[in-house]
């Protein structure tokens, strides 16, 4: 039976962190505005979704191939979310800002070079979603929608909230990522369960 809790945590907790897309967006927004950062953050959703479809193909062609690489792939999984849960404690409050260009094609190059995105399709798709929708095309393609949306939305929130969430997020950055790290740890060991 398919776990929604588990992939809705790990899914929200992944794309809810600071990363390339989170930090840009809401860079982009503080200081162009919200409503002329759109397109950026519309290139970010097409090009999220093209990458979710890669990794879909790519996984549902490694799932069917070699059985046995399932195991290794939960394990590496598994260490990256350990991972992430390891850096989101040690980081700070700071938030790094780089100017960016505001337009669609910038948001959707971007997902190209973004290897943060790579991984949580593939984690996704190996973990959760394939054992239980491998020989649906439909359902599979629907799941890489919903992974570039979960995506996108938390990127619209980061570009809403723009430096007022910035400040919030500094001021109580060690019980953010120590609660979201905690997360992270639970979703890698219920990979196994």
């Amino acid at each position: 039976m398919f776990n929604w809790i588990n992939f809705v945590t790990y899914a929200v907790i992944t794309t809810a962190t600071p990363g390339p897309n989170n930090i840009m967006s809401m860079s982009n927004a503080g200081r162009v505005g919200l409503k002329k950062s759109y397109p950026f953050n519309l290139g970010i959703w097409v090009g999220f979704m093209a990458v979710m479809i890669i990794c879909t193909v790519l996984s549902s062609v490694l799932h069917a191939l070699m059985p046995i690489i399932k195991t290794p792939m939960l394990i590496v999984g598994a260490g990256y979310m350990l991972y992430l849960a390891y850096t989101t404690f040690k980081r700070s409050g700071e938030i790094e800002e780089r100017q960016v260009k505001n337009g669609f094609v910038s948001g959707l190059l971007l997902q190209f070079i973004n290897p943060k995105i790579y991984i949580y399709g593939m984690v996704s798709m190996e973990s959760y979603i394939l054992p239980h929708f491998q020989n649906s095309p439909i359902q599979l393609l629907g799941f890489a929608i919903l992974l570039a949306t979960i995506g996108c939305f938390f990127n619209l929130c980061w570009a809403t909230f723009g430096s007022v969430f910035r400040l919030l997020f500094s001021r109580y950055a060690k019980v953010t990522n120590t609660v979201m790290s905690l997360l992270l740890v639970y979703c890698a060991f219920s990979l196994f369960a």
